[in-house]
């Protein structure tokens, strides 16, 4: 799949906000979501894919036939990458990821509540909203990437999580001074 950037869309977060309902219906109890990537960012250019992080208590409790039944396609990809420097447990990397097509592209990331990979998403969203500088470098780089890259998906991600990891530090340092806790769902 051809990697493009688009300017920043105004229906993302309405596209958000329609698939969310039904990909709840899927989950256990107490499942809640939010909006999290690019898309999720005012403003910021980004493929024109809404990544949406459910939260989930147990992640073993999440049932992947009920995603399969819907069209969803489950992905391979069972844990996040590790940041450079971190020494994080298997559980806090791990991860149910799908994809959906219809009615438009979707990354769904199941998560365990209060795991590593379950907050940096959130952490690096908010702070991306809150520094239009990093987040105008950030769209930068990716535009960039995509140029260089446009049909290699392995080399765009290879460049690009480093730089999303030198920006975590960064966000973990805002979140920390300005006592961020987690939002309420979208």
């Amino acid at each position: 799949m051809q990697i493009i950037i688009e300017p920043a869309n105004p229906s993302w977060p309405g596209d958000f906000q329609n698939l969310k309902t039904d990909l709840l219906n899927l989950l256990p109890p107490g499942a809640y979501a939010h909006h999290i990537g690019s898309t999720a960012v005012p403003g910021l250019a980004a493929k024109d894919i809404i990544d949406i992080q459910i939260t989930v208590d147990d992640l073993t409790k999440v049932d992947p036939a009920r995603f399969l039944a819907t069209g969803h396609r489950e992905s391979e990809h069972k844990s996040d990458h590790c940041p450079p420097g971190m020494d994080l447990a298997p559980h806090d990397l791990a991860k149910h990821l799908f994809v959906a097509t219809s009615p438009r592209r979707a990354h769904i990331h199941i998560r365990q509540r209060g795991a590593f990979n379950q907050q940096f998403p959130l952490i690096c969203r908010d702070y991306l909203r809150s520094h239009p500088v990093t987040a105008g470098a950030y769209e930068q780089i990716k535009q960039r990437l995509a140029g260089f890259f446009p049909e290699d998906q392995d080399a765009y991600y290879d460049i690009k999580d480093p730089v999303f990891d030198i920006i975590h530090d960064g966000a973990m340092e805002w979140a920390k001074r300005t006592n961020w806790a987690e939002p309420q769902p979208d």
